[in-house]
C-alpha cells in the first residue's frame, strides 16, 4: 500500500512540526514547504527517523507570491498526485490596534502570508486534485480568527 503524499507549510515549528512528525510516524510521504533550508533538512531527517516513507524539502517564502507560484509549479511537476495540502504557515503580530494606526504594512504582511500565500498554493494544486476527484486541503489557523483577542489586531 502506498502511503498518502502530504505537503505541509510552516513545518519547522509549532503545530506544523508536530503534524509533520505525527504523519511521519504513520509512514506518510511528506513535502516540507519551508523558508529555511537548514531547518527543513533537519526536520526531514527527523521525519525519516520517525518512519516517513519519503521526505522532500520544498523551499518557498509564502510571503512572496512569486516564490509561491514557482514552488507550486515545481510541486505540480515533481509530485502530480498530491493527496493532502496542509496550509499551516502563518504570521502573528502581537500589537494592539491603538499601536497599529500607522502600521498598515503589518496588515499587508499578515494577509500576504496567512491568506494570499496559502490561497495561491492551494490554487496551484487544485487542478490536479479536481481532475483526479481526490485530495484534501486543510487550513490551520489560530484562535485569533474566532474572536478579537487583545494585542492581535493584524
Amino acid at each position: 500500500m502506498t502511503h498518502p503524499l502530504c505537503a505541509i507549510t510552516g513545518p519547522t515549528s509549532g503545530i506544523g512540526e508536530a503534524t509533520a512528525l505525527d504523519l511521519a510516524q504513520r509512514g506518510y510521504r511528506l513535502i516540507l514547504v519551508c523558508r529555511n533550508e537548514t531547518k527543513g533538512k533537519a526536520l526531514a531527517q527527523r521525519c525519516r527517523d520517525a518512519g516517513a516513507s519519503e521526505v522532500a524539502v520544498e523551499l518557498c517564502d509564502l510571503a512572496s507570491i512569486e516564490s509561491v507560484r514557482q514552488a507550486g509549479q515545481r510541486m505540480a511537476a515533481s509530485y502530480p498526485c498530491l493527496d493532502i495540502l496542509i496550509n499551516n504557515a502563518g504570521r502573528s503580530i502581537r500589537r494592539a490596534i491603538e499601536h497599529s494606526y500607522d502600521r498598515f504594512h503589518d496588515f499587508q504582511r499578515t494577509m500576504q502570508l496567512n491568506y494570499f500565500g496559502c490561497l495561491r498554493l492551494s490554487l496551484g494544486v487544485l487542478p490536479d486534485m479536481s481532475e483526479r476527484r481526490s485530495g484534501q486541503i486543510i487550513n490551520i489557523s489560530s484562535m485569533g480568527v474566532v474572536g478579537p483577542p487583545p494585542r492581535f489586531s493584524a
